[in-house]
Formats: structure tokens, C-alpha cells, sequence
């Protein structure tokens, strides 16, 4: 192998290490403390080809009104 591939290979690796170093360290988007009662997850989708979605929703930490997040209207 040649000094040329092994400088580049070695700069793959770095950089690949710096990249997760980074994403580790990055704050969330949103913080669980504005509300201590919910929960906040995020979706975060990237096709690849420029396009993607990101979505959050607020869910109760309460297993009780969570549940009745499923539950009919019309029914108790």
C-alpha cells in the first residue's frame, strides 16, 4: 500500500471520528424542561436526495392521560 492510500485512509478515520465527537456533544433541538409534565420526541427522517422531514410531538410522562390519547371521545 502506498504512503498516498494510507494518509488518505488515516484522514477517513479522523474525520469519521470528529463527525461522531460532534454529533455527541451537539445539544438537543428542544429541551424536556420547558414543560416537566410531557416528554418531547422528534422524528427526523433524510431521504438522501435533498429532502426529508423532521416532526415533534409533546406525549405526557403521566401513563394515564397518555392512555387517553387512545381512547374515543364519546366513550369514558
Amino acid at each position: 500500500m502506498s504512503l498516498f492510500m494510507s494518509l488518505l485512509i488515516l484522514g477517513i478515520v479522523i474525520m469519521t471520528a470528529l463527525v461522531a465527537l460532534i454529533g455527541q456533544r451537539r445539544p438537543p433541538i428542544e429541551e424536556d424542561e420547558t414543560d416537566p409534565n410531557y416528554h418531547t420526541l422528534r422524528s427526523d427522517y433524510q431521504s438522501g436526495m435533498g429532502g426529508g422531514s423532521m416532526r415533534t410531538w409533546k406525549v405526557p410522562k403521566d401513563p394515564d392521560e397518555y392512555a387517553r390519547f387512545f381512547v374515543p371521545k364519546g366513550k369514558k
